[in-house]
Formats: structure tokens, sequence, C-alpha cells
């Protein structure tokens, strides 16, 4: 197994993707710096992608990954921008278009999960998930779509699982992730034929974010069991996903929701 994926919490990684696939093509990936968003900067990469890795506060890690990219002989830069503010998702943008020229794939990534029962749930929690997730999404792609429609190219929207059958206790969560699916259906034919919008809906994956939540093993067991396939996925899992949507692989999808959840799921 290539060492770039030995973090992420499976006992074996996918097949590699072939350099050609996304070859002479840039990609922003919004909350980069962990997880799913650091398992996508990966895969584009060995696609053959540009890759810029957005992070909010984890500067650290986020050079660590672009270290990473670019001895494994990507070309890629950090920028560090909360994408929930309009100015700084539009520099993000910009800043990647200055450095490589173009826009081509967009990964709207970045995202809390934070929630409470609704009797506790104050406007400060509510507001700052609905700006990070939701608002987050949306100024990133408002910033992104002029650059994206010069030479056609892809959004994909990290949603879940949540936004599409709710969650008791993060009701405000469920409501940015649903928001992410209106939004992407929305845009998806606004957007048609040039840029094509989808989203991936992951259930339960193994990263830092559900950390708190697993490390009661037994509860992490009981889980995994009750998952069709049996296990709990990666981010890689997700991340090939999100390749697979942000390529020519899939020039015929867009306003689609691609569960990531092993099954646990099914939604039409």
């Amino acid at each position: 197994m290539s060492t770039a994926f030995a973090d992420l919490n499976t006992t074996e990684a996918a097949g590699r993707f072939s350099a050609r696939l996304l070859a002479g093509k840039v990609a922003v990936v919004t909350g980069a710096s962990r997880g799913i968003g650091r398992a996508t900067a990966l895969r584009l990469a060995e696609a053959g992608a540009r890759v810029v890795v957005n992070y909010r506060s984890d500067e650290h890690s986020a050079r660590a990954l672009c270290d990473e990219l670019v001895e494994q002989g990507a070309e890629s830069f950090t920028f560090r921008a909360d994408c929930a503010r309009p100015d700084e998702a539009r520099g993000l943008i910009e800043a990647t278009d200055a450095a490589f020229g173009r826009v081509d794939v967009v990964v709207a990534n970045a995202g809390i999960w934070e929630g409470a029962p609704i009797a506790e749930l104050d406007e400060g929690l509510w507001d700052r998930v609905i700006d990070v997730n939701l608002k987050g999404t949306w100024a990133v792609c408002h910033a992104a779509v002029p650059h994206l429609k010069r030479r056609g190219g892809s959004i994909v929207i990290v949603s879940s699982t949540a936004g599409q059958r709710g969650e008791a206790g993060y009701s405000n969560y469920a409501a940015s992730k649903g928001g992410q699916i209106s939004f992407a259906k929305s845009l998806s034919s606004e957007l048609a034929p040039d840029i094509r919008v989808n989203c991936v809906a992951p259930g339960w994956v193994d990263t830092e974010l559900n950390d708190p939540v697993f490390e009661d093993l037994a509860y992490k067991r009981s889980v995994a069991g009750n998952i069709p396939l049996r296990r709990i996925a990666s981010a890689d899992d997700v991340a090939c996903s999100i390749v697979f949507l942000a390529s020519d692989l899939a020039r015929h999808i867009t306003g689609e929701v691609l569960n990531v959840n092993g099954g646990a799921v099914l939604c039409g």
C-alpha cells in the first residue's frame, strides 16, 4: 500500500487512479487539512491534478499535506481562508487562478458537526453550523463559477446522510446538509452544460471528526455491525467517489447525490 494512504483507517486502499485522469486540471479542496479533505487532495493529485489545499486554522497539517503532495510530484500550495466569509472564499479562488491560470474542480468539503437538542439549540450554535457548512459552500461556489465557466468544470459538495433523513440532536447540521443537496440540485440545472454539480453523502466515516464518538469501542463495533457492508467507511472511500464525480468518468452525471454509507441508508 502507498504510504500516502497509511493513515486512512482502512486495511487496504482501493486501486490507484491513472495520472491521466485529471492531468492538467486544477482542483481546490476546502477543509483539506484532515479527514475526507486530506484524502481527497491525495487522490486528486494521484489522478494528475494540481491541488490547492485550503485550511481555516490547522496550518501545520495543511503544510504537511502540501509537502507530501509535492514529494509525490504534484503541484500544490496551501491557502488559509474561512470559506464562510465570502471575501476569503473569493481570495482562495483568485489565488488559485493567479497561480495556475485556471480552476477546473471545486470540492466543497469544509464543515463542522455540532449540535444540541432543539430546546438547547441557541442562535449562536445554529448560525455557526449553517455559516460554515451551507454559507461556506455557497461562498466558494459563488466565487468559483466564473472561473469554471471558462473551460467547463465540476463541483462536488460533501453533504451527509443527515441531509437526507435528518439527525436527532443535530437538526442544525442536518438542515445545513439538506441545504447543500438542494443547492447542488439547483446549480446542476442552472450551470449546465458548462459545469457539472454533484454531492457525495457519506454516512459514518472513520475520521478525526468522529473520534470523540468512537472512543467507545463497543459503540463503534455496533455501528459497523449495523452497516450492511459491515465496516465504517474510510476517508479514502469517500475521496475515491469524489474523484470519480469530478472526472470525465462521470461526464453524464449532474445533480446527483452519491451515497457512500455501506448500504446503511438507502435513498432513492
